[in-house]
C-alpha cells in the first residue's frame, strides 16, 4: 500500500514538473508598435500564469498588412495563432469565414454590461460574440476654443455653422484654415464619411437587408458638404491627400480652427511643446439640421481562432488583457481609449486625462461601419468614388451612382429606388 502511495506521488510530481517545464504556448500577432506597448503586460501575464506562455509575434505597423497576414494564415490552414488581435471592421469577415470561435458562452450579461455597448456590438456577427474589446476609439471634432471665444462664436453644431465660422475666422485672419479632415483615399476616408452620412440622415449599407444608400439625395448632400469645404476654401485642397497625421500636424501648428480626428491626437496636441496646448477642446461631430451626429467607432479586441488547440488558455489571455486593472494601467501608459465604461471616470485616469468624460459622451453616440463580410471590398469601392468626387474627377451624383451600383453588384442586390 505504501509503495502504491509513493508511486502515485512520484507520478503526480512528475506530471506537475512536466507541466511546469512545458507550459501551454499561446500566440497572437500585433502591429510592432502595439506589441512593444503590450510587452510589459505580456511579461506580467507570463509571470502570473506559469502554465501558459504568451508569445506576441510582431507584424507590420500597417493595419491592412496585418489583416492580410492573418487571412493568409487562415487560408493556408493550420494557422500558428491562437488569438487574433482584431480591428473592429475585421470581425464579420473572419467570423463569416469560420475562422473564429464564438465567445458568447464565456461572458454573462453582467460581464458584457461593463463594456461600451458599441464595442460589444462591434464584436458580434449573426447574434454571436467573436471579439472582446481591449480598447475603443471614435471620431471626434477638435476646435480652437480660444479663437472661437475671441471672435464671439460658440462651437458649431451643424455643417453650415462649421463652414460659416471657418470662413469668418479666416476673414478675420485668426487662422489660415478652417476645417481639416482626412481626405486621402484609404480607410480613414470611409470612416470620416460615415459620420457625415449619418449627420445628413443617410446611410451606406444596411447590414440586415443589404440595401445600399450611397446614391440617395441625402448621401449626395453629404458629398456636397465635403466639396463645399474645399470650394469655400475652409479646407485646403491638400486634405484630399491627408491621413490622420498630416491633419494632426497642420492643426498643431495653430493655423486651423477645426479638425476631425481620433482621440490619440489629444495627447500630442497637449504636449508642452505644442503651440495649441490648452487652446482646444473636443465635441461630437456636427450634423445637418434636424439630424444627429455619430462618431465612427473604431478600436481593437481579441478573438480566439477556430483551430486553436488551447482555447481555454487563450481565454485566460483575453480575460487578463480586458480586465479593468490591466486596461487602467495600459490606458495610463499609452493614452488609448478604454473599452470599459467605468474607466472613463476613473480618478487615476482623470488626473492624467481630464477630458475622458467628454470623450465618453462622444464614443457612446457611435456608429458602426457596415458589419458585413465584404466590408473591405465595399470600403475600397467607396474610397475610389468618393475620392473622385472630392477631387472633381466626377460629379458627386455620378460618383455616388457608380459607387452604389458597384456595391450592389458586390452584394448581389438589385437597385431599390425607395429611400
Amino acid at each position: 500500500m505504501i509503495l502504491v502511495i509513493i508511486s502515485s506521488l512520484l507520478i503526480f510530481t512528475s506530471i506537475t514538473l512536466s507541466s511546469s517545464a512545458n507550459p501551454v504556448k499561446v500566440t497572437l500577432m500585433m502591429q510592432a508598435l502595439e506589441a512593444s506597448q503590450w510587452k510589459p503586460f505580456v511579461e506580467e501575464f507570463n509571470y502570473q500564469y506559469s502554465d501558459i506562455e504568451l508569445e506576441i509575434v510582431e507584424g507590420p505597423n500597417a493595419t491592412n498588412q496585418v489583416e492580410d497576414l492573418y487571412t493568409s494564415s487562415f487560408l493556408l490552414g493550420n494557422s500558428p495563432y491562437d488569438l487574433v488581435f482584431m480591428d473592429i471592421i475585421w470581425v464579420s469577415k473572419f467570423a463569416a469565414a469560420g475562422w473564429l470561435r464564438s465567445l458568447s458562452d464565456r461572458l454573462s450579461k453582467v460581464d458584457l454590461a461593463a463594456f461600451l455597448e458599441g464595442d460589444i456590438n462591434g464584436g458580434m456577427y449573426q447574434g454571436e460574440l467573436y471579439r472582446i474589446p481591449i480598447r475603443s476609439d471614435g471620431g471626434i471634432l477638435y476646435y480652437r476654443d480660444d479663437l472661437l471665444e475671441k471672435a464671439g462664436y460658440k462651437p458649431p453644431n451643424t455643417f453650415e455653422e462649421l463652414i460659416n465660422i471657418s470662413n469668418a475666422l479666416q476673414e478675420k485672419k485668426l487662422a489660415e484654415w478652417g476645417y481639416l479632415w482626412t481626405g486621402k483615399q484609404y480607410e480613414g476616408l470611409s470612416a470620416m464619411f460615415m459620420e457625415v452620412l449619418n449627420g445628413y440622415g443617410a446611410f451606406w449599407i444596411n447590414p440586415y437587408t443589404l440595401e445600399v444608400g450611397l446614391d440617395s439625395p441625402k448621401a449626395i448632400e453629404a458629398v456636397n458638404f465635403l466639396r463645399r469645404t474645399l470650394d469655400s476654401k475652409a479646407s485646403p485642397m491638400g486634405v484630399t491627400t491627408y491621413a490622420e497625421e498630416e491633419v494632426r500636424r497642420l492643426f498643431q501648428t495653430g493655423n486651423a480652427v477645426f479638425m476631425r480626428n481620433w482621440p490619440y491626437a489629444f495627447g500630442l496636441l497637449s504636449d508642452s511643446s505644442s503651440p495649441v496646448q490648452g487652446k482646444f477642446k473636443i465635441k461630437p461631430m456636427v450634423h445637418a439640421s434636424n439630424y444627429f451626429s455619430g462618431s465612427c467607432l473604431g478600436g481593437w479586441g481579441l478573438g480566439i481562432t477556430k483551430n486553436s488547440k488551447h482555447p481555454d488558455a487563450a481565454w485566460e489571455v483575453i480575460k487578463f488583457f480586458s480586465s479593468e486593472e490591466v486596461q487602467r494601467r495600459f490606458i495610463l501608459a499609452t493614452g488609448y481609449v478604454p473599452s470599459r465604461r467605468s474607466l472613463f471616470n476613473d480618478p487615476e485616469i482623470l488626473t492624467k486625462f481630464s477630458y475622458y468624460p467628454q470623450l465618453l459622451n462622444v464614443i457612446e453616440n457611435s456608429i458602426l461601419r457596415p458589419p458585413i463580410p465584404q466590408y473591405a471590398q465595399a470600403s475600397d469601392i467607396l474610397q475610389r468614388y468618393l475620392s473622385a468626387a472630392i477631387t472633381e474627377q466626377l460629379t458627386p451624383e455620378v460618383a455616388m451612382e457608380r459607387a452604389a451600383s458597384e456595391t450592389r453588384y458586390l452584394l448581389g442586390k438589385q437597385k431599390n429606388n425607395n429611400y
